[in-house]
């Protein structure tokens, strides 16, 4: 079965806000990116580079991602826009038939094609609204 994960974009304090989480709900980040350690770092201003491109914190069985949508990046956010439904698909086909379903109607953001960091990723706001990121991971073989 997929799952489903809420996507928080924040406007610069992405950290603050995951370290306030992680005091709530305790867990651990799985994962902590920054701009300065991605292929965009060339796009971002220097005062920008330590702000945080992924994270993701793990509350029990599921997964609280976010980033700072930066506005240097052409992001404008406000309240109730800041959040997205993420959702990792089980295979390719799964991925491919989510992100094409949840696209009639919509409009596509950002292609779902494969990504930096490995996955299969897409982004798209639906017919009613509601922004959608559709991923799929490949498994690592040994």
């Amino acid at each position: 079965m997929a799952k489903l994960n809420p996507y928080v974009n924040f406007p610069g304090n992405t950290e603050e806000a995951f370290n306030f989480y992680k005091s709530v709900f305790g867990g651990e980040f799985v994962g902590l990116m920054r701009f300065k350690d991605t292929p965009e770092a060339s796009r971002v201003s220097a005062h920008e580079l330590d702000k945080v491109m992924h994270v993701a914190l793990r509350i029990g069985e599921n997964t609280l991602m976010g980033t700072d949508a930066l506005e240097s990046m052409g992001h404008k956010l406000k309240a109730g826009d800041n959040m997205a439904l993420s959702i990792d698909a089980e295979s390719k086909e799964e991925a491919e038939r989510f992100f094409q379903e949840l696209s009639e109607g919509g409009k596509v953001s950002v292609p779902l094609s494969p990504q930096f960091w490995g996955d299969l990723f897409g982004m798209l706001t639906d017919k009613f609204g509601i922004q959608w990121m559709v991923s799929f991971n490949e498994p690592k073989k040994d």
